[in-house]
């Protein structure tokens, strides 16, 4: 394809993306923001996906399948699953205006300035190698695309003939399209909503061009899935559509939790999704629509790769590459055009929003700190600063981009696409253990962040980034293969005799081991100034500090408008703090006057407008510069911060004591009332079954002595006293039995014998039981019973024992002519229903509670009142109990008497489903 067309439209895109960008500016401007939109933000999140997905992630399914997976599993379990921490960021970011990832770790540990260059450090060597990549994808496709000659896949240098370097043009015309794009004004606070709004347009046309590839391939080259994946098994391609992962499952899984911390800690991805966020509800979207752009970006992956495994069977081709080459192999130039300009949408993406947030820390936490504090410099005494600063950024853009063409030229040929990307994202996870542990864990200290953070990128540096230059030719490769002066156990793919894991996972390890471990071991051997302590308590319950509060501000003294007016003038442009002030009046219905003594809320627009321009603890520093009567130091401020912390903590702590107290001793007094009440229960059962005892016994010694002392006893009498004497035996043999079984049952240490039994027999075992005392006391037997009975899980003979002791009961109490007992059952919400009634003198209301008491005896007229032990009903209730049923006493619903019904849960092996009251479908009526 020409080259001059292929330039002219590269050139036409990136000047249709700022063209985009200045609307999206203009619009904010007139009140008309196109980034409070969930959709834009969600979609502008998708810088995530740069060339290396684009062209990467085809280039590693071309390899090894399904490996390219878990790349984007983390990403989507973050927002899927553990959204409420990029909702805590976002709360953190707004709360401390933060502009970056330094920016944010270093408020989080006191403010540290030294920690803030360092993560702004840390950040840009490691960004490095991804911005190489980016400049190694644009290069290689402009080439490719230009000069590709046929599925030889020859390539020759587009520029050779001039003597010029393609990829330095590439990175020099990156570097000014990111300074016109990116630092067109100075305030890194105020949202750039044309940089969000160009970002989201360039996610739609990756997507729509990779898509755009895929169908063709999938639908336009093939028929279809099947057809692809059928012809690939008949080329024994099989292996790259299974789950066979080349390094094991633990690659898998390292890979995760690689990406996992990516989403969160690479720089680009925190400025967009924290920074930039307009609104936290914007991210309810996100939560779903992120993960949704992921999975349909990745449907296409595998059909590319393995239509160009099968395109270019002699192999010559960058396997890389395939989304662009596969198109221009079948002859669709124009296909292949709008590939490259997704390629180079989704590579500028990358590089303008990784310039613009690695410019910003660099300008921010590195260069004027450094300012700040040479006194040489003297900043207070230079006027107007924007254009210091703005260099600062511009130079710092030039400088990254210088930094990621130098590692291209050094170090990306000995990696592929997807390989340099995992590196970077090792060092971005290396701010892990700050951001997360900061949030989450009030102890960590600033010691243990820098300590963590400086053996962690020295550990990746020396298991990744070096041995990338030895494979480059820059270091002996014996650094490598035999370690540093041949030490083996130093060398960096085996470091410690650790073998078995590919690179990345092994450097992940042991990055992240002496990251984290002396992130955890120093700061709990280390202590917190005040300030740590504070920004602890502020970043870990961001919540509980902020819902339904405003900005709290810590300055004293008084300054005028017009000198915050100059102030900020210096740094962010006359111009624009003139109008930004004028804006706030109008908000505030009043008008500037630049000898007007300024409030807090004056105070707290100015320091707004400086942290965005310098960061939040330089703003701090500047504004007291102006304020008469000073700022309150930072030392006196934390302290009243820290009392206050420690009084309300403190209040809080009495507040839960006093409660625990109060629970503890309502919990006493219910204890010693329940003690005293069993006490009282223990006296009357000794009493009661004292007397119960005695009473048989005393029968029993009485008329023995008769017998035994009254030898001319007839013979008639003899045989009544004897009877008398059997028949209380068996009265005092069943009173122990009793006694005993309901120890055994209160103790837990009944023999039961569970299992699903049919409840019909057991009814009628009960019922042929008693019906020869029923003959005798000429009492009537009704027992209704559905047709149908259901199966119970219950015990067989403790059951019967229960109808038994219930018949019995009711058979005492039907003394008078006519007197009948009724048997019924019923299914009712998964149980079965038995009752059991009569017609005899019932129960007063009063006395229904009583019934279950052992040794309780209801006595309506002691000579009315039929003898017994007054333990059946409470063996009843103790043996339903178990069950799982509950029994109960009231009137008898037909007439004078007591009705007893109990409950027993059906069997679940039952295919009995019936659950309501139903009619009786076999009546049966014993007449005695």
């Amino acid at each position: 394809m020409d080259g001059s067309l292929v330039a002219f439209t590269s050139i036409a895109y990136l000047c249709t993306l700022f063209a985009i960008a200045y609307f999206g500016d203009k619009r904010a401007e007139q009140g008309r923001s196109l980034t409070q939109n969930p959709y834009i933000y969600t979609l502008s999140i998708a810088v995530f996906c740069t060339s290396w997905t684009f062209y990467g992630s085809v280039g590693l399914a071309a390899r090894s399948g399904l490996d390219f997976l878990p790349i984007y599993i983390g990403p989507t379990l973050v927002f899927v699953l553990w959204s409420v921490v990029w909702v805590k960021i976002v709360r953190i970011c707004k709360v401390n205006r933060i502009t970056s990832i330094a920016d944010f770790i270093s408020s989080r540990y006191g403010k540290s300035s030294r920690l803030g260059g360092l993560v702004a450090l840390v950040a840009v060597i490691g960004t490095t190698p991804y911005i190489s990549l980016q400049l190694k994808s644009i290069a290689t496709s402009f080439e490719i695309i230009t000069n590709y000659s046929g599925a030889d896949g020859d390539q020759n240098p587009v520029f050779g003939a001039l003597g010029l370097d393609s990829t330095f043009l590439i990175a020099l015309t990156l570097a000014i399209f990111s300074i016109l794009f990116g630092t067109r004004h100075i305030d890194a606070s105020e949202h750039h909503e044309g940089i969000v709004t160009a970002i989201a347009f360039e996610s739609i046309v990756k997507l729509f061009a990779f898509l755009a590839v895929g169908l063709f391939v999938t639908f336009g080259v093939y028929n279809g899935f099947t057809d692809l994946f059928q012809k690939a098994e008949q080329m024994d391609l099989q292996r790259l559509f299974t789950v066979n992962p080349e390094g094991g499952y633990a690659t898998w899984v390292s890979m995760i939790i690689l990406s996992m911390l990516a989403i969160i800690c690479l720089p680009r991805q925190f400025y967009i999704t924290a920074v930039e966020n307009t609104d936290e509800n914007h991210l309810r979207t996100a939560v779903w629509l992120f993960p949704t752009y992921l999975l349909v970006l990745n449907i296409f992956v595998l059909p590319i790769a393995i239509s160009g495994r099968m395109a270019f069977a002699q192999g010559g081709v960058d396997v890389d590459m395939f989304v662009l080459t596969v198109p221009i192999f079948y002859g669709q130039t124009g296909l292949a055009l709008l590939a490259f300009i997704g390629g180079l949408s989704a590579a500028t993406s990358m590089v303008i929003v990784a310039a613009i947030a690695l410019s910003t820390m660099v300008c921010n936490n590195i260069v004027v700190p450094v300012l700040v504090n040479w006194r040489w410099v003297d900043l207070e005494k230079r006027g107007d600063l924007t254009g210091l600063l703005l260099l600062t950024r511009r130079a710092s853009i030039i400088g990254i981009l210088i930094l990621g063409y130098g590692y291209f030229r050094i170090a990306s040929g000995s990696y592929s696409l997807v390989t340099i990307g995992l590196v970077s994202f090792t060092a971005a996870a290396q701010f892990a253990p700050a951001i997360l542990g900061g949030m989450f864990w009030k102890g960590a200290s600033l010691k243990g962040a820098m300590t963590g953070l400086a053996l962690g990128i020295l550990v990746w540096s020396y298991t990744l980034l070096m041995p990338s230059f030895a494979q480059s030719g820059w270091l002996p490769i014996s650094f490598i293969d035999y370690g540093p002066f041949g030490l083996t156990l130093l060398k960096p793919y085996a470091l410690f005799g650790m073998t078995g894991f590919d690179t990345i996972s092994h450097a992940l390890f042991w990055s992240m081991f002496a990251n984290l471990g002396a992130y955890i071991v120093v700061s709990l051997l280390t202590s917190q100034t005040t300030i740590e302590r504070i920004q602890g308590t502020m970043f870990v319950d961001v919540f509980l500090y902020t819902e339904g509060l405003k900005d709290s501000r810590f300055l004293q003294g008084s300054a005028s408008i017009g000198d915050l007016r100059d102030l900020v003038g210096r740094f962010v442009g006359e111009d624009r703090a003139t109008q930004a002030f004028e804006t706030f009046a109008s908000e505030q219905g009043v008008t500037v006057r630049p000898s007007q003594v300024a409030d807090t809320a004056w105070l707290d627009r100015a320091e707004k407008m400086l942290a965005g321009a310098v960061g939040s603890a330089t703003a701090r520093v500047m504004i007291g510069s102006v304020v008469k009567g000073g700022i309150v130091s930072l030392d006196e401020m934390y302290k009243i911060l820290d009392e206050t912390s420690q009084a309300i903590q403190y209040s809080r702590m009495l507040e839960t004591k006093s409660r625990e107290l109060e629970e503890t001793t309502f919990k006493l007094q219910s204890a010693n009332e329940r003690l005293k009440e069993l006490d009282s229960l223990k006296d009357d059962f000794l009493n009661t079954i004292s007397h119960e005892l005695r009473t048989p016994l005393t029968s029993i010694r009485a008329f023995s002595e008769i017998l035994s002392e009254t030898p001319d006893i007839s013979e008639e009498e003899t045989s009544r006293f004897l009877m008398v004497i059997r028949k209380e035996s068996e009265r005092l043999t069943r009173l122990i039995d009793q006694i005993l079984d309901l120890a055994k049952m209160e103790s837990g240490q009944m023999d039961w014998s569970l299992a699903n039994v049919d409840s019909r027999p057991i009814i009628e075992q009960a019922v042929a039981g008693m019906s020869g005392l029923m003959q005798e006391r000429k009492v009537k037997l009704k027992v209704d019973l559905p047709a149908g009975m259901p199966m119970i899980k219950a015990d067989h003979d403790q059951l019967v024992q229960v109808l038994i002791n219930l018949l019995s009961n009711a058979v005492k109490f039907c003394r008078h002519s006519g007197g009948y007992v009724r048997v019924s059952a019923k299914v009712k919400g998964g149980k079965l229903w038995v009752s059991v009634s009569d017609n005899g003198d019932g129960i007063p209301d009063n006395k229904k509670a009583e019934v279950f008491v052992k040794f309780h005896q209801f006595n309506q007229g002691n000579d009315r009142m039929p003898r017994g032990t007054g333990l059946g009903l409470a063996i009843c209730r103790e043996i339903i109990t178990f069950l799982g049923g509950h029994i109960w006493v009231e009137d008898n619903d037909t007439g004078p008497g007591a009705c007893f019904t109990f409950t027993v849960p059906l069997s679940r092996v039952d295919g009995y489903l019936r659950t309501a009251d139903e009619p009786v479908t076999n009546t049966e009526v014993v007449a005695i």
